[in-house]
């Protein structure tokens, strides 16, 4: 709760902001950062951070720091890009041109000076991510490089007139959305914490999950999705949400938030005002969110209060369409929810992060018009604009006719170096927590949790005999996992010839089904389990080693398989073992 402690106290600080206004001292010009391709455009700069005399308390201190900014520094706070190049000083030749496109700059570290920037998101690419569309390059790999990245960023950064560290964001929602998967102990996707129902493992595995990402630098996961699905889980969210009860759904995102943040790394709650009965993806066109206001306040805003109550540090804003509240507008655009409910009906009093303002809904204005909006709406931290300069020119011309008040982003300013502030009081741990034992055996005990049973027996071992694990070619690295697991739970595997246990995931359809297997595993959200025709049907709702590991253990007969779908599969029960 700190964290929502320290923004509460932002917003008693603003007014002696306003009243101090911002008339600090143009920095002194300095060299750039150097690198292996860096031939100037970064902005002038001092050689090293001005003298802290604020106080110690995050509010305080960023009130104080914000009465002294200029409007370039405002303006360059509330922006969140993506770079190329997997160190923050040292790039290649073809990164340092995709950043000449991007900013005008040749790395990471220049376009945090150049552009004085408040936020820089870590990126990665990969053909089966549902978010892949707004990543368009990869700049994380491992936890070292990582790590790397992060430090030479925030150096950057506390060398800007504001002093403070980088707001660097992932998104790390783990399943099928993950940037960082070498070397990190891997949690599964929400919807197996939602079929587990143990928000106490859930707060676990995600306090896990925040030391790791704090160890890498990471200040801001953009995870959990608080997003409740439809009953059947239609629709593009998926394996991404805890699943279609409200309740549970609830208990779990507070969990979530409960854990990263007591680890030092702020959570963004995502996607407000929900993205759960929506069929359209907003990555290409703006999605209806269609129900009353009275259902929609009863099947999609209970996780989102509950995140909010836990401290969430972040809510993200989506690009959706809630008729009910404001009809047309999308609601990254929208005043009447990212105001009027968000601040006003939740009491939310931390930093409102855009959804990405690459994605088509946001792109209806030119950057810079779209950043006005959206800061007018009551976004604080605009993330990965298009037009970078522009979207910073934007903002620097509303400032100058009115069309943006001044009031509006120093409240903005306020509440992201408070956050800043906040996560940077946490001491940083160090790498060697990254994938560590303790680590996965809270992981462990969740994933047991979770494996669901929808058809077949529940008690001793499912199979008896040599097994053989088959899946789609694209599935080959669960397969193997899998085959390991049981091996190591004393169950004999063979090349062919066993009982045929088939793994699907993520993308799968009927096709990719094998009725002659004896067990077919879900390992994403179960919907395509209600065509299988196989005796067993289990869902682990992830492919990751631990798991499969779980899973392993249900088929051994070791352990009970405990989990529930989180969504209707068909006319399957929710699980077949009572």
């Amino acid at each position: 709760m700190a964290i929502v402690r320290n923004l509460q106290r932002a917003l008693v600080a603003v007014p002696l902001v306003l009243l101090l206004g911002g008339c600090g001292d143009e920095p002194a010009p300095a060299p750039t950062t150097a690198g292996a391709a860096s031939t100037g455009g970064a902005a002038s700069l001092p050689a090293s951070a001005p003298p802290v005399t604020a106080s110690g308390d995050p509010a305080t201190r960023a009130a104080e720091i914000v009465a002294r900014l200029s409007d370039e520094d405002l303006a360059g706070q509330v922006l969140m890009p993506y770079a190329y190049g997997s160190s923050a000083t040292k790039v290649d030749a073809d990164n340092a041109k995709a950043n000449q496109g991007l900013a005008g700059v040749n790395t990471p570290a220049e376009m945090v000076e150049k552009y004085r920037l408040g936020g820089m998101i870590l990126v990665g690419f990969t053909v089966d991510d549902p978010t892949s569309k707004t990543n368009p390059t990869t700049n994380v790999e491992n936890p070292e490089q990582v790590r790397d990245l992060t430090t030479g960023l925030h150096d950057a950064s506390r060398r800007l007139p504001a002093a403070a560290p980088l707001m660097i964001g992932m998104d790390q929602e783990y399943g099928v959305v993950t940037r960082v998967t070498e070397g990190v102990t891997m949690l599964p996707s929400a919807m197996a914490f939602g079929a587990a129902r143990k928000p106490g493992l859930t707060e676990a595995a995600w306090r896990a999950a925040g030391a790791e990402l704090a160890a890498m630098g990471v200040t801001v996961d953009f995870a959990p999705v608080a997003d409740t699905l439809n009953t059947r889980g239609g629709g593009v969210i998926g394996s991404r949400s805890f699943g279609a009860d409200p309740k549970v759904n609830a208990d779990q995102v507070a969990a979530a938030v409960r854990g990263l943040q007591e680890s030092g790394v702020a959570a963004a709650i995502k996607h407000f005002p929900g993205h759960g009965h929506t069929t359209a993806d907003s990555h290409d066109e703006l999605p209806v969110i269609g129900q009353n206001r009275k259902t929609w306040e009863t099947q999609d805003l209970p996780p989102f209060q509950a995140g909010v109550r836990a401290g969430a540090g972040l809510v993200m804003s989506g690009h959706l369409d809630l008729r009910s509240v404001d009809k047309g507008v999308a609601a990254t655009f929208s005043k009447k929810i990212m105001t009027d409910v968000l601040r006003g009906q939740l009491k939310f009093t931390g930093v409102a992060v855009t959804d990405a303002m690459n994605m088509a809904p946001a792109k209806k204005w030119p950057s810079g018009e779209a950043a006005v909006r959206a800061l007018n709406a009551g976004n604080d931290m605009l993330l990965m604009p298009p037009d970078i300069g522009a979207a910073r020119d934007g903002i620097l011309a509303g400032l100058k006719d009115g069309s943006l008040k001044r009031e509006r982003l120093t409240e903005a300013v306020t509440r992201i170096l408070t956050l800043k502030f906040t996560t940077e009081a946490i001491p940083q741990p160090e790498l060697s927590v990254v994938g560590s034992e303790a680590h996965a055996q809270s992981v462990t005990a969740l994933n047991a949790a979770a494996v669901t049973v929808l058809r077949g027996k529940c008690t001793g071992p499912l199979l008896t005999g040599p097994v053989s694990v088959t899946a789609p070619a694209s599935r080959e690295v669960a397969r193997v996992n899998l085959v390991k697991a049981l091996q190591a739970a004393g169950v004999q595997v063979q090349a062919s010839g066993g009982s045929v246990i088939h793994l699907v995931g993520y993308g799968d359809q009927r096709i990719d089904l094998d009725d002659s297997a004896a067990i077919t595993v879900m390992m994403d959200s179960p919907g395509l389990l209600a065509q299988a025709q196989t005796p067993t049907l289990i869902a682990t709702y992830s492919s990751s080693q631990l798991s499969l590991t779980a899973l392993a253990g249900v088929i051994a007969g070791k352990t009970k398989a405990s989990g529930r779908s989180p969504i209707a599969v068909g006319n399957l029960p929710r699980t077949a073992c009572k």
